[in-house]
């Protein structure tokens, strides 16, 4: 099997992973408090990852190297879990779907910066489309959303496209499952201390709903997704599998309705397609990205 093509199978198992995050994170808040779930998550999936960091006796990364996977880790590690735990604090999932649809707009954007290529001036007509509706939707009137949490949510979405983005670029050097793996060691530090701080007062309070929730986010979210998610970037590219990410929100909206029984308006499909359309095109007329050899690990 080409290499591309094994690309675009992990990029896929990645995404059909991630669109349960948000679902699993809104069940984990109405039971847990959002800073105990950022650190959970990442400390229980950091735990794992040392396991098998040890079990393979991996070699460490460089000093350079280092210093990416700190960038990383405050994107994917701390970023994005934090923004989109306290947003979800008071909107539904559904509503912060609708946001993902810009991730992959993003990832491209982080992509071609950090590669320096130069987009074309139709990229940019797409992505302020793509922009102008989302924050119009989060000015509606529906009555699912807050400022707060929609500045939330965008902040959620940059810094996890760039992780994505610096990821995937390092993929190709120490390997997809290698890269996250050592993120999360390296959060150990801070992720276990903060766990520890932010227990909850009577863990038998919890519902049985929210530990599942963190169990999702922590095994399925925060390691496994991107086990194959940073394969399939450094196999397939960054700008062609990140274009997988466009099937996110509606496979998160299906969960969402299905799982936590909540209604997906009329007005969060149509803003989702449209939000889905500007970003195919941003990404159809985006500069090609520099070939790069990519190991298949």
């Amino acid at each position: 099997m080409q290499a591309n093509t094994r690309g675009w199978i992990n990029g896929a198992i990645g995404v059909a992973i991630f669109s349960g995050s948000l679902p699993a994170t809104r069940v984990a808040v109405l039971g847990l408090d959002p800073l105990f779930v950022t650190a959970g998550r990442a400390a229980l999936a950091g735990l794992l990852a040392l396991i098998l960091l040890v079990v393979n006796q991996n070699q460490r990364p460089t000093r350079a190297e280092w210093r990416t996977l700190a960038l990383v880790a405050l994107g994917v590690v701390v970023g994005f879990p934090l923004c989109t735990a306290l947003a979800l604090r008071t909107i539904t999932s559904a509503h912060s779907l609708v946001f993902i649809g810009l991730l992959p707009l993003a990832t491209a954007i982080f992509g071609t910066w950090l590669g320096g290529e130069r987009p074309s001036r139709a990229f940019w007509a797409f992505a302020v489309l793509g922009a102008a509706s989302v924050a119009g939707f989060a000015f509606s009137q529906d009555g699912s959303g807050s400022l707060g949490a929609d500045a939330l949510m965008m902040g959620a979405i940059l810094s996890c496209g760039y992780g994505y983005a610096e990821g995937g670029r390092l993929s190709r050097r120490l390997g997809g499952w290698q890269v996250i793996c050592w993120v999360l060691v390296l959060s150990l530090p801070i992720s276990v201390p903060l766990m520890g701080l932010w227990w909850p007062a009577d863990p038998a309070m919890v519902p049985m709903s929210a530990w599942l929730g963190l169990a999702y986010v922590a095994l399925f979210s925060m390691l496994i997704g991107f086990v194959f998610w940073y394969r399939g970037l450094a196999l397939g590219g960054i700008a062609a599998v990140g274009q997988l990410q466009l099937l996110q929100p509606f496979l998160g909206l299906l969960l969402s309705a299905w799982l936590l029984g909540e209604s997906v308006t009329v007005t969060m499909v149509v803003v989702t397609v449209f939000v889905v359309a500007c970003v195919a095109g941003a990404k159809y007329t985006a500069a090609t990205p520099v070939a790069t050899s990519a190991p298949a690990r």
